[in-house]
C-alpha cells in the first residue's frame, strides 16, 4: 500500500500546485487589466502574423515543382518525382496524409515534414 502511495504523492502534488499558485496571486488592477489586454491583442496579432508567414514559407504539395519539393526533409529526386506523378494522377492532394501513398515516405518521414508542406 506505501509503495502505491508514493507512486501518486507527486501526482496529487502536481494536481494541487496551480490551486495553490492561484490563491497566492493578488488581485489585479485596472491598469494591469488594461496592459494584459494590450499585451493579449499584441500577441494575438503577431501569432496572425507568424500563421501567415508559415503558410507562405510552407511548400504548397499541388503547385510545388521538382526542386521544391527536393527542399523537404526525406525527398530526393525519386520521391519528388513520385509526388508530382500522385498529383497528377489523383488530380492534386487534399491532404497531407496523402504523401503516405508514396513509396518511401511513411509515418516518420510526413511527422519531419508536416510543418514545411500546406495543400491549398
Amino acid at each position: 500500500m506505501q509503495k502505491r502511495y508514493l507512486a501518486i504523492l507527486p501526482f496529487l502534488m502536481a494536481l494541487t500546485m496551480p490551486a495553490t499558485a492561484v490563491e497566492l496571486q493578488s488581485a489585479p488592477t485596472s491598469d494591469s487589466l488594461k496592459s494584459a489586454s494590450a499585451e493579449q491583442e499584441d500577441k494575438a496579432v503577431s501569432g496572425i502574423a507568424t500563421a501567415k508567414e508559415k503558410s507562405e514559407a510552407a511548400i504548397n504539395l499541388n503547385t510545388a515543382d521538382m526542386a521544391e519539393l527536393e527542399t523537404l526533409h526525406g525527398v530526393g529526386p525519386k520521391t519528388a518525382q513520385a509526388i508530382i506523378d500522385f498529383r497528377d494522377t489523383q488530380g492534386g492532394f487534399t491532404s497531407p496524409d496523402q504523401l503516405l501513398a508514396i513509396k518511401g515516405i511513411g509515418e516518420k518521414t510526413l511527422a519531419k515534414m508536416r510543418d514545411q508542406i500546406v495543400v491549398q
